[in-house]
């Protein structure tokens, strides 16, 4: 049986999480965050090859994107991006030593949420083809179905759900 002190350091954990949306002076920390993930690592030059520059990420949120948070001591330890017109889940990120308390949980439900809201009944995400990578199998508990591998990467699809679901 846990005592007390072991749900204390719980709740005193949850309670130090700030969830907010993405604002443009967040974007320089939010390529920090993507570029020390632990799996599917790209770093901060591999993202400025791939066209995912500071500045396109500030002119997305300005259009037809939005993101979420999450500060702990106000640093930024995940985050995630959708795009309405679309219905993608553009991006969800969170540090290695984060991982486990539920942020990227309550950050993929922000943006799944927001984008149902926005009228899209089916979302879709890429990821990588390796389903023994951690976000596989993250994505599959909260949902999302394989949908085709195609130019070397797994799509992965989410229907609306009939009442819409939020972690604690």
């Amino acid at each position: 049986m846990r005592d007390a002190r072991f749900f204390s350091d719980i709740s005193e954990k949850a309670d130090a999480m700030r969830f907010r949306e993405i604002t443009d002076k967040d974007v320089p920390e939010l390529f920090v965050v993507r570029s020390s993930t632990d799996e599917n690592n790209l770093s901060v030059l591999d993202l400025y090859n791939m066209g995912v520059t500071e500045e396109i990420c500030v002119d997305k949120l300005h259009g037809t994107y939005k993101g979420w948070l999450c500060e702990i001591e106000k640093r930024i330890v995940g985050f995630s991006i959708g795009d309405c017109s679309t219905g993608e889940m553009w991006v969800i990120a969170v540090m290695p030593s984060y991982i486990g308390q539920g942020i990227g949980s309550k950050l993929l439900y922000l943006v799944e949420d927001w984008l149902y809201k926005k009228g899209c009944n089916e979302l879709w995400l890429s990821t990588d083809i390796d389903t023994k990578l951690r976000a596989y199998s993250f994505y599959k508990k909260h949902g999302w179905v394989d949908s085709e591998i195609k130019d070397g990467l797994r799509f992965m699809t989410k229907t609306k759900p009939g009442k819409l679901y939020s972690p604690k």
